[in-house]
């Protein structure tokens, strides 16, 4: 204990990543939020010795480990199966994450109807929606079925109750911010609460075998809201993303202890709920009669999953008054302005008095770096007003003084644009070798490549 007359300095506790500080801050230090930081009463007492006490099980050969209840049961949807690494492991907990009316309930709903046929009882709660509301949808999309059952709570105690009595296989929670435990004090859908509910349900999950799925909430930047810590209770983190405009739903694994965490699925939205697509590049690509100046045809790796995807640049004259505009949509903005200035540069493509703009096509994100020379080519096109080869595809991370560098996975994805009936490859030195019914063209910089196409 403290001396007398000393007071013992209270202790204060980030709610998103669990930071402790001695004082009061405004923004975490540790993951930079802010005002997260809560005062949590006095620092905890030393630690004491810990006798030992009873085990749940005994400690066995990792090779005699069982594995039966650790494999995944697929859903029957291949999307959903191919993201989270062959399907649903029993007792796992996933959180899934996206913006109002994306599609998460309609196609947990999907999910929940499939393991319900196949599997036995399958519990959907909805904290935001009336049971009529859900009955309606999933009497739309055709996923009525006696095993699906369906309630509309919003306290913790009661969604127990329900897996008590129905003993499910599956429970689909929409959304984990309604629920709230009165146990636990705070605000509804606040840090403290969502956490109570989350690590409840979670020992229920493991306890019973019972796979869980959490729909979360996500902030105005995309991050899931709630505590960072609700992230780190759940097996799998799931993001479910699309534009309001387009029919195109991409799902992400963000984290997945039982499989790759960088697979993606992607999705259409219509009449009939969400449906998966097997071969997404056609949503990725224009179909036009002739080729036009600044497009251009790359192919992303997510994942294992090569996708072809179109690239799009328009060069105009500046309107005048100011510096020219330069609007990206659909690629890393600062990865635009970088090969913007490669291009005018190294390519000696005159673009500092023109409005430039680059997008991708379908509403595809493109973020990694193979793009560039596609871009590039792209932004070259435009501005030259020349359109390029048709059959022509770019794959090549571009450096500042203009090289053209390799990039990972180049063999699948110049085997998935052969398979897509690509003839012309603009690759980066020592490439590897060609697929069948591709020619290779190898550019060790942007000036090679420019004189090969202009």
């Amino acid at each position: 204990m403290p001396p007398a007359g000393v007071r013992s300095r209270p202790a204060h506790r980030c709610t998103e990543c669990g930071y402790a500080s001695a004082k009061w801050v405004g923004r975490c230090p540790e993951c930079q939020a802010w005002g997260t930081i809560q005062e949590a009463g006095a620092p905890a007492s030393p630690l004491r010795a810990v006798a030992a006490g009873p085990v749940t099980a005994p400690a066995v050969p990792i090779a005699q480990v069982e594995l039966a209840t650790a494999r995944a049961v697929p859903t029957g949807i291949t999307e959903f199966d191919r993201v989270l690494g062959g399907g649903l492991v029993p007792g796992a907990v996933l959180l899934v994450a996206g913006e109002p009316g994306v599609g998460k309930s309609t196609l947990l709903l999907e999910v929940a109807h499939r393991v319900a046929a196949a599997n036995g009882p399958a519990l959907v709660v909805s904290g935001e929606e009336s049971a009529a509301q859900v009955r309606l949808r999933a009497e739309r999309i055709g996923a009525l079925h006696d095993q699906l059952y369906l309630a509309a709570e919003t306290e913790l105690s009661a969604v127990l109750a329900h897996v008590e009595d129905v003993a499910p296989s599956l429970l689909v929670l929409d959304s984990v911010q309604t629920v709230r435990s009165p146990a636990v004090e705070g605000t509804d859908g606040g840090a403290t609460q969502v956490r109570a509910v989350a690590s409840a349900l979670t020992a229920v999950a493991k306890s019973r075998g019972m796979t869980t799925i959490l729909v979360g909430h996500v902030t105005k930047d995309g991050a899931i809201a709630g505590p960072r810590t609700l992230e780190h209770l759940v097996d799998v983190v799931v993001s479910f993303d699309g534009e309001r405009h387009s029919t195109l739903r991409l799902v992400r694994a963000m984290k997945n202890r039982f499989g790759p965490a960088d697979e993606i699925g992607c999705f259409e939205i219509g009449d009939r709920g969400v449906v998966g697509v097997p071969d997404a590049s056609h949503l990725f690509v224009s179909r036009r009669s002739a080729p036009v100046p600044g497009s251009c045809v790359t192919v992303t790796l997510e994942g294992s999953r090569p996708l072809l995807a179109e690239v799009q640049a328009l060069v105009a004259a500046s309107s005048g008054g100011g510096s020219p505009r330069r609007a990206v949509s659909g690629l890393d903005s600062q990865r635009v302005a970088m090969v913007n200035a490669v291009v005018e540069r190294r390519g000696r493509v005159k673009l500092a008095d023109a409005d430039v703009f680059a997008a991708s096509v379908g509403g595809v994100r493109i973020a990694e770096p193979a793009a560039d020379l596609a871009l590039a080519l792209s932004i070259a096109s435009a501005a030259k007003d020349v359109p390029l080869p048709r059959g022509l595809v770019a794959v090549g991370e571009v450096g500042l003084s203009g090289e053209i560098r390799r990039v990972g996975g180049t063999g699948r994805r110049l085997a998935e644009a052969a398979r897509q009936g690509y003839k012309v490859a603009f690759v980066p030195e020592d490439a590897g070798p060609a697929p069948k019914g591709m020619r290779l063209v190898e550019v060790p910089d942007l000036g090679a490549a420019f004189s090969r196409l202009f």
